[in-house]
């Protein structure tokens, strides 16, 4: 198999098989993230990806789902990544499922019809990177886009019938903005229709342009109860008939249907902000190494 280190999918589509599409990302701009510093974006070599459907055959040739890589598949055209698709479907013809992460800014280049065509394939899933709805915020971070923006994409992904996971980065506005991120954000999500909604801490790591900001006083992260005082916040607001997911130095298990559950949520990080070890907590954090 041919991939391009670092290698990162999400946990909770099936891991197996993966397909690389793209190496890098267009962007990698954003100021929270390393991931794919110092790798190129460019395309996979369709010889590669061929080559790779040959194993993945001869391990797996009734492969129902697949999950294809790098950071942002999907900037490829249409008319780039409609044949790798349709190469995926001749070696796997019993696929059901292709899964994804993207930017909002890639699926501007395609129309709904061509949403509908990469639908009809198998691409049916789109995980999108939205971190923030607050304008102030997206450009704090470099995000690249606007609030406007993400309603426009993700409209059209309900168009085409894409069903797709929204993103919510927990303390990425820093203190002195935490309010208008956890308020707008909410406002933004609410107005689209997401199958899930997740969140996740900022936790600030060497070589990131947002540390460095930090460390010379430009930006003051939250503390761990800032963090679920914000995130609480968001909750509080939200009004998706979703799933909601969270990773939390906590360990609390918030994960499920989202409206049922609200309250009980609401009540847990209640509950953790006037109870848990927040010291415990911030060690956790400082233990992490990558996103």
């Amino acid at each position: 198999m041919h991939f391009t280190e670092p290698v990162y999918r999400n946990p909770y589509w099936p891991t197996f098989p993966l397909i690389q599409i793209t190496q890098g990302c267009t962007h990698n701009k954003c100021k929270f993230c390393t991931m794919y510093k110092g790798v190129p974006f460019r395309m996979q070599p369709l010889e590669w990806i061929e080559e790779d459907l040959r194993e993945i055959c001869a391990i797996q040739p009734h492969a129902k789902t697949i999950q294809l890589l790098s950071a942002n598949p999907m900037a490829l055209s249409y008319d780039r990544l409609m044949p790798r698709l349709e190469l995926i479907k001749r070696y796997l013809p019993e696929l059901e499922h292709m899964y994804t992460a993207t930017r909002v800014t890639d699926i501007s280049n395609k129309s709904v019809e061509q949403l509908r065509d990469l639908r009809e394939v198998g691409l049916n899933e789109i995980s999108l990177g939205v971190e923030s709805g607050d304008d102030w915020t997206l450009r704090r971070i470099n995000k690249g886009y606007t609030s406007q923006d993400i309603l426009e994409q993700c409209h059209k992904l309900e168009e085409a019938g894409i069903a797709y996971w929204m993103t919510f980065l927990n303390g990425v506005a820093g203190r002195e903005h935490s309010h208008d991120h956890a308020v707008n954000s909410a406002k933004v999500f609410n107005q689209c229709r997401p199958m899930l909604v997740g969140t996740g801490g900022l936790t600030l790591f060497e070589g990131t342009p947002l540390l460095d900001e930090a460390r010379r006083g430009e930006f003051t992260p939250l503390t761990e109860r800032e963090l679920m005082e914000e995130l609480k916040t968001f909750v509080e607001l939200l009004t998706c008939d979703c799933e909601f997911n969270t990773h939390h130095t906590s360990s609390m298990n918030l994960s499920g249907p989202f409206l049922p559950r609200k309250q009980q949520i609401l009540e847990s990080l209640q509950y953790g902000i006037g109870h848990f070890d927040m010291d415990e907590m911030a060690r956790r954090r400082q233990s992490k190494r990558t996103l």
